[in-house]
């Protein structure tokens, strides 16, 4: 049974989860104001959530203080406009420490990212994810899913330690979600974890609202397909998703190692630069990625900054 959710952040998380860049200097710092009118877009735009510290956000290409610092600058920009979810994982101890971190900085919710250690067993990703959930006193979880190999039982019992509030689901296995919602408390939030091309599949079978590093560029475009997708309108879905497929595309190339970059190198498209990704993801786009992007962008019809 969750517990320590409140009724408008449950429906917050039927919506959409924005993940958030992490904007970087010409030194290789990190940059938190450079997110300033990103955010203020994507609220304007009417987003669900934000979540700081997310793949998108390169978490695995920070230190632990540069998670934190990030995390408290996007919850005093956000200033109570849309709730916070801060991502938390890598060792079980610098998990809790940012885990009790977000606690102290005010976040709404916490995600925990699925740990990527070869040798995780189900039983010891359960004792995990109830240590840092300790350490967040009180905090809602959502877990942070990348795969199912754990199979289904041990999926619906993470789902039943009592902070768990919802489980972001990021495999392309819709038959196993259906199976993990129909088998688990009918009080937690399913999101479709795959952002918006995976969206129409996912919420067929149960899953409400989805992720998105869109919403980073063009959060109208996330807003009118989570608008589609509420009024069962899959053809209209579809058809806003056809306008962005080309981007996802890029975004997957090179085993996934564009994923920010294609984000970032559109950011600079606008005339909003947030910095080069940082390795092991790829930067720059090649020229023939570069040239797919410009053209693309410039359908989309975006303005540019002035200072572009």
């Amino acid at each position: 049974m969750t517990i320590g959710i409140s009724n408008s952040l449950r429906e917050a998380f039927t919506g959409i989860s924005g993940i958030l860049v992490t904007p970087f200097d010409a030194n290789d710092k990190i940059a938190p104001t450079k997110l300033r009118p990103i955010l203020d877009r994507a609220i304007e735009a009417n987003v669900d959530i934000m979540v700081i510290n997310g793949n998108t956000s390169e978490f695995y290409a920070l230190q632990e203080a540069e998670a934190q610092a990030m995390m408290e600058a996007v919850t005093e920009m956000a200033a109570g406009r849309v709730p916070v979810v801060n991502g938390v994982g890598r060792s079980v101890h610098e998990a809790c420490a940012l885990a009790r971190a977000s606690k102290l900085a005010g976040v709404d919710a916490i995600m925990v990212h699925q740990p990527p250690d070869p040798f995780v067993s189900p039983r010891g990703l359960f004792d995990y994810v109830q240590r840092v959930a300790d350490a967040a006193d009180g905090l809602p979880v959502m877990l942070y899913l990348r795969n199912d190999a754990i199979g289904i039982d041990a999926i619906v019992r993470l789902t039943e330690i009592p902070a768990v509030a919802g489980v972001k689901w990021a495999a392309p296995s819709p038959m196993k979600l259906a199976q993990a919602i129909q088998r688990a408390d009918p009080n937690i939030v399913w999101v479709g974890g795959l952002a918006e091309t995976w969206a129409p599949a996912l919420c067929a079978v149960g899953a409400q609202g989805f992720t998105s590093g869109l919403i980073n560029i063009w959060p109208t475009q996330s807003v009118a397909i989570l608008q589609a997708l509420r009024i069962n309108d899959y053809p209209g879905a579809m058809r806003l998703i056809r306008q962005i497929e080309e981007f996802e595309t890029i975004r997957t190339e090179e085993l996934n190692g564009t994923n920010v970059t294609g984000v970032k190198a559109a950011l600079q498209l606008i005339g909003e630069d947030c910095g080069p990704t940082r390795p092991p993801a790829a930067w720059p786009l090649t020229a023939e990625q570069q040239e797919r992007l410009q053209k693309l962008v410039r359908t989309w019809g975006i303005n540019r900054s002035p200072s572009a």
